[in-house]
């Protein structure tokens, strides 16, 4: 296989409210951090020990508007993209690095403005068909947003693996 894939899965929650910056022209980028968690038990001691790693999300124009008015820190979302390193110069004249999650889907797990889950998928280079949903123009082809809303209860004699 010649060719190459850079592509990034995460489920976690929001360390921070999402940080948008407006540009002229209209465009905008919106940053956040998201934490996931590793548990496991400590064979030596039988303590459960629990490591938490943080990403730097970015998200562009009509998504991160979206995740703008919808999530909050603390809110469960999946989100879906490739990894970009960036550098640059600090004030102090020192070179700064940074690994970032440039984000292509996402979907609202579960947001503080509603207890039960939500779902919200955004693909930012191809549309979807999703009932009750508002056009997102994210620059690239035209994509669909459902609004956090209340989901009906699962059936318990639904057998789905997932």
């Amino acid at each position: 296989m010649s060719g190459t894939l850079n592509k990034v899965m995460l489920i976690g929650h929001l360390g921070d409210d999402v940080k948008t910056h407006y540009f002229e022209g209209g465009n905008c980028i919106g940053r956040f951090p998201i934490a996931t968690n590793e548990t496991y038990t400590n064979k030596q001691t039988g303590e459960k020990v629990t490591n938490t790693d943080w990403h730097n999300i970015v998200v562009r124009n009509k998504a991160a508007e979206i995740c703008e008015k919808y999530l909050s820190k603390g809110d469960k979302v999946y989100v879906e993209g490739r990894l970009k390193n960036r550098q640059w110069q600090a004030e102090d004249g020192t070179t700064k690095y940074t690994t970032e999650v440039h984000v292509q889907e996402f979907t609202f797990l579960s947001t503080k403005n509603d207890s039960t889950p939500a779902s919200a998928p955004v693909n930012q280079h191809a549309p979807q068909n999703v009932q009750g949903t508002a056009q997102v123009n994210t620059g690239a082809a035209p994509s669909t947003f459902q609004a956090p809303q209340n989901v009906p209860e699962a059936d318990p004699s639904d057998d789905l693996p997932f």
